[in-house]
């Protein structure tokens, strides 16, 4: 099996247009040729990291955070991210990396969180706007089916939790066919009037080609009339963040605690409050910027990491910053890699990284 089948595969969950425009994920060194002899995965990849992979025989490491942010100008070994890359490619292994795509995407790096906390009715927590759009189709009646269900299966028509969502309206198409034509129905340069249906679905911005694909492909017409719309609605299935609720409100210590043991955390910052704590919401990494979404979504408490001394005074007591730390809160990100490669491809060696990449110590 090749490099790229794995790497095209995790784009179908985590596409790589969803990344932020800081974001460098994707295959960072290596060939998407290469074949495969195992796949180690890991939050971050650093030497110790490329020495297991060695070790165990794996030419792919798949890793949360990117070895290479910036543009390298010089590789020759001054810092750690220059011998990270150098001695991957002495050693013939690639490495990819799954960013803020899977950050971004509902059971993604949030939903794991989400999980092991037991949150309910969960939802994203910023939904990103402007990557919706709407097309417009019009297809001859007795193929409209066909058409849809074509586009449908190339990713068209979800809304929440819906999908194959449509709308159809009945009206009579008209062309002329002239020169080299080939028309379906209709002779040449005579006007030709066809009973036609106006579908309407919309689609993920980062789906269009495969989608356009699949409408050009079944559809019956030697030139597919067609409109494509941008739209303004959220995606409500893509963003940042998660909120959901707890089965039951828990004391704020109490859900501290919950919190601990559920993470496996050695400590928590958090800042005090006097409610009851019921709805919670979560963002893996540094997630400072969301704090004001979780105030607006009503959310008692808020599980991320990395915020600076004075963000904590932004809380105002109208909820609980509970930050467990930058490498805490995504550490789990690697189970949920494993499954999702593993869910495809079966038989193969997926190996967890056991090489401790967190770069922060406690002490006690």
């Amino acid at each position: 099996m090749k490099i790229k089948e794995i790497t095209s595969y995790l784009e179908t969950i985590a596409p790589s247009d969803l990344q932020e425009s800081y974001d460098n994920a994707g295959l960072i060194v290596g060939n998407a040729d290469m074949e495969i002899s195992g796949v180690l995965i890991s939050l971050d990849c650093i030497e110790e990291v490329v020495d297991e992979a060695i070790a165990n025989n794996c030419n792919l490491i798949v890793a949360h955070h990117p070895i290479v942010f910036g543009g390298l100008k010089k590789i020759n070994g001054k810092n750690y991210v220059e011998r990270t890359v150098i001695k991957a490619i002495k050693n013939d292994i690639a490495i990819y990396a799954i960013h803020t795509n899977l950050d971004n995407v509902y059971e993604g790096v949030n939903k794991r969180i989400a999980d092991k906390l037991g949150l309910l009715r969960t939802h994203i927590l910023s939904p990103k706007p402007n990557l919706l759009k709407k097309l417009v189709t019009f297809v001859p009646v007795e193929f409209a089916e066909k058409v849809k269900q074509a586009i449908f299966d190339a990713g068209a028509g979800h809304i929440g939790n819906y999908s194959e969502c449509s709308f159809a309206a009945s009206g009579i198409g008209s062309f002329k066919a002239s020169g080299d034509a080939k028309p379906f129905v209709g002779e040449i340069d005579k006007q030709q009037q066809e009973q036609e249906l106006r579908l309407e679905t919309i689609f993920p911005t980062f789906l269009q080609t495969q989608i356009l694909a699949a409408l050009i492909k079944v559809h019956p017409y030697e030139e597919v009339a067609y409109d494509i719309y941008p739209i303004e609605n959220f995606y409500e299935k893509t963003g940042a963040g998660l909120v959901g609720e707890l089965e039951t409100e828990m004391r704020p210590e109490e859900f501290l605690k919950h919190l601990k043991n559920s993470m496996d955390l050695e400590i928590i910052r958090f800042t005090s409050l006097s409610k009851n704590i019921k709805r919670v919401a979560v963002c893996g990494g540094a997630g400072s910027f969301l704090l004001k979404n979780a105030i607006w979504q009503g959310a008692d408490a808020y599980v991320t990491a990395d915020f600076k001394y004075h963000e904590f005074f932004d809380a105002e007591k109208k909820l609980m910053i509970a930050d467990i730390g930058h490498y805490e809160s995504e550490k789990f990100t690697k189970e949920l890699l494993s499954e999702l490669i593993l869910k495809k491809f079966h038989t193969f060696a997926v190996l967890l990284s056991k090489t401790n990449t967190n770069p922060v110590n406690y002490y006690y």
